[in-house]
């Protein structure tokens, strides 16, 4: 469990979903050089998401920390990865998807000055055991652990310790199909979460972080000294053909955000930024 020393820092900055290397998820404005000469430049839409990036790391989590120093956790799937026969990747070659990855996040890595730490995706993405996630992390400095005797630069899940408050990283969380059901998996999540911590006596988690379904989302519950929190980070991903066809997706417009966590002075809290495309163009008859 990483620890964080009291008085330090109070500011963890999340961010998920990335899918660099789709030509719906996120991209350099500058491009990418393909290992066989080519040039990837994004379209007008991905610079659109491209100034809502900026427009996070440059003015809101700025505000939002208050000025203070923070950690930031990539919380999974930072490339896309060649998965399901689908034809959005930029490039089937992992290395160039890895190479706009890392030009984008090395400056989150810096703005944080190297507090970073990086969750393993869903491995349809990031490849088996998530071995492109760790690549990347290695390339980045991720903050390492030693798991098995192995050191892993991106790991499966996080535990901080946050002066007394647990906080708990995992990618995946289930999904619905009902919009009306939309807090069940996250409400079920942090009610499992209660429950495995009193069946083996241990430390309830204050705020539990989940992402893969690239839609924000949140549940607060009162307990004895506060709220407990459950919390899902929204994407950098457009709809890919895949979303159309599931029900619920097929209708929402897609996401796009990270979000806060924040010891304040009455206790810790989450605070989200999120932004939506929109509907596409609408036809006038």
């Amino acid at each position: 469990m990483a620890k964080i020393k009291s008085g330090s820092i109070r500011n963890i900055v999340v961010i998920s979903d990335t899918h660099c290397g789709c030509r719906l998820g996120l991209c350099h404005p500058e491009g990418i050089a393909l290992d066989d000469g080519g040039w990837y430049m994004p379209s007008a839409v991905q610079l659109k998401v491209w100034s809502w990036w900026e427009e996070f790391w440059e003015d809101w989590v700025p505000a939002a920390t208050k000025g203070e120093p923070y950690i930031v956790v990539h919380n999974g799937d930072a490339v896309d990865g060649v998965h399901h026969d689908s034809t959005t990747q930029i490039s089937n070659n992992l290395e160039d998807q890895g190479d706009l990855a890392y030009k984008i996040l090395k400056p989150v890595v810096d703005k944080c000055e190297g507090r970073y730490y990086h969750i393993r995706g869903t491995e349809a993405h990031v490849a088996k055991s998530g071995r492109e996630e760790e690549r990347l992390a290695k390339m980045l400095g991720a903050t390492p652990t030693i798991s098995n005797d192995k050191r892993q630069h991106a790991r499966w899940e996080l535990w901080f310790n946050m002066e007394g408050d647990l906080i708990h990283f995992l990618h995946h969380i289930g999904t619905t199909s009902s919009s009306a059901h939309e807090t069940s998996a996250i409400n079920a999540e942090l009610s499992a979460s209660f429950a495995e911590a009193a069946r083996w006596g241990e430390k309830r988690p204050s705020v539990i972080v989940r992402s893969h379904r690239h839609r924000s989302a949140e549940v607060r519950l009162p307990t004895e000294n506060g709220y407990a929190t459950g919390v899902v980070s929204a994407a950098w991903q457009l709809k890919t053909p895949f979303t159309y066809k599931i029900a619920g997706a097929r209708l929402s417009p897609p996401q796009m955000g990270g979000l806060l966590i924040r010891k304040g002075d009455e206790g810790i809290f989450t605070k989200t930024f999120v932004k939506s495309i929109g509907r596409g163009s609408i036809v006038k008859l």
